[in-house]
């Protein structure tokens, strides 16, 4: 029997919608009554998705084009979805890439263009839309980032992703301390390994799985990783701050 999370009347924002767990997330939001504003980068693919995420829908859904290393869109968009639903209620900030070069170059052999193309998204993405979002968010509001076990634990040749990730936890922690007296929460998921595209290209570059790491033999779905995300968003939670909550079927216990 599915899980009632009672979102219903809540207003989300959620970026990365296009593909993945962002996709996975933002069926199961609209299906629990959430009103969503969702992004992503990828225009054709939002378009297609956000569609998809209508039918399901029992609130209302808006999409928008927008690429987080852009200040001036982030905080377009959020100004579009505040003037349309009047309130903020819950952010998912799950925008992010890997590097074009995985599992290849040590630190001594780092490429700046690629380091500076992750930390662009990935880290500063975040904060763009954090900052946007806490200063429109309601109080007892909800926000969920997107880290990573990668975030928690060292990965030998992953240096640009792996930094990005502690620091989004690292940013996220300090956030939690800032608003608190505003009770919003702020938490981070941190997924391991998880089926969708950037997965799959993690594997082809490192020409192999590695769910011999973990103690449950199986990659994760998105659908789970949602599961959580609702979660961390619905009432439930209204004493669970600061946090990062690990889901990769026991990697890193």
């Amino acid at each position: 029997m599915p899980v009632d999370y009672d979102l219903k009347g809540k207003v989300i924002v959620l970026t990365g919608a296009a593909s993945g767990i962002g996709y996975e997330t933002s069926l199961l939001l609209a299906r629990q009554g959430a009103h969503l504003s969702v992004a992503d980068v990828n225009e054709a693919a939002l378009k297609e998705k956000a569609a998809e995420i209508e039918k399901v829908s029992t609130g209302k859904v808006i999409y928008t084009t927008v690429d987080v290393r852009k200040d001036d869109q982030v905080n377009a968009w959020i100004a579009k979805t505040v003037e349309k639903f009047g309130k903020l209620d819950g952010a998912v900030n799950l925008a992010g890439v890997v590097p074009k070069v995985i599992n290849k170059e040590r630190v001594e052999d780092l490429n700046n263009e690629d380091w500076h193309f992750v930390l662009d998204v990935n880290l500063h993405g975040v904060m763009h839309c954090m900052r946007a979002q806490l200063q429109n968010m309601n109080e007892k509001g909800s926000l969920v980032n997107a880290a990573s076990i990668c975030g928690v634990i060292g990965f030998p040749k992953n240096a640009a992703y792996t930094a990005s990730k502690h620091a989004v936890i690292g940013l996220s922690r300090t956030a939690a301390k800032e608003v608190g007296d505003r009770e919003i929460r702020v938490n981070c998921i941190a997924p391991g390994l998880i089926d969708g595209p950037m997965q799959q290209a993690s594997v082809k570059a490192r020409g192999g799985e590695q769910v011999w790491k973990q103690q449950i033999m199986r990659r994760g779905t998105p659908q789970e990783v949602g599961a959580l995300i609702a979660w961390l968003l619905c009432d439930d939670t209204q004493y669970i701050t600061g946090t990062v909550q690990i889901i990769d079927g026991g990697w890193v216990c």
